[in-house]
């Protein structure tokens, strides 16, 4: 064995965290994901929820949940709930992980401007998903005991 072979399975090894978040992270939004589609009336939970949470949404976003989201929230929560079950699949599998991790950060980045809550506050639990994707997307997650390990020669876009 070479040493850059001994020095690729050494690097592997040692990153055995960055996996296990990996996972964690695909396993909780794919199951909450499924949750959704499974449940069938997500669009009017989810506009029940948006309609409470307006008075503290950012004003920036806030005419964005007005006069986008909620006039068309069929297409939003079938956006959501596919996308957290997606985003799931694809981090578990580890098969486009800095995709879904950008596709990740951008949703939970809204779910938190929805919900209007300051990046310390002890409720917002869309900051810590927040930098968890970020640093999914950055460490290039998937090339560790991923597909886009194998894969990344072949596709590109997946290195």
């Amino acid at each position: 064995m070479s040493s850059l072979d001994e020095f690729r399975n050494k690097k592997t090894m040692h990153l055995w965290p960055i996996t296990m978040l990996r996972i964690y992270t695909g396993v909780f939004f794919l199951y909450f994901g499924f949750g959704k589609i499974k449940r069938g009336n997500f669009a009017d939970g989810m506009e029940g929820f948006l309609n409470m949470q307006l008075d503290n949404t950012f004003g920036f976003f806030r005419s964005f949940i007005e006069s986008v989201v909620l006039p068309n929230k069929a297409v939003f929560a079938f956006l959501v709930a596919w996308g957290e079950l997606a985003i799931g699949l694809a981090l578990i599998l580890g098969l486009a992980t800095r995709w879904a991790s950008i596709a990740g950060a951008i949703m939970v980045a809204s779910f938190w401007f929805a919900k209007g809550q300051g990046p310390l506050d002890a409720q917002n639990h869309d900051v810590i998903w927040f930098v968890i994707f970020v640093v999914l997307a950055a460490v290039h997650a998937g090339r560790v005991h991923g597909l886009d390990q194998r894969l990344a020669d072949r596709f590109h876009f997946l290195a």
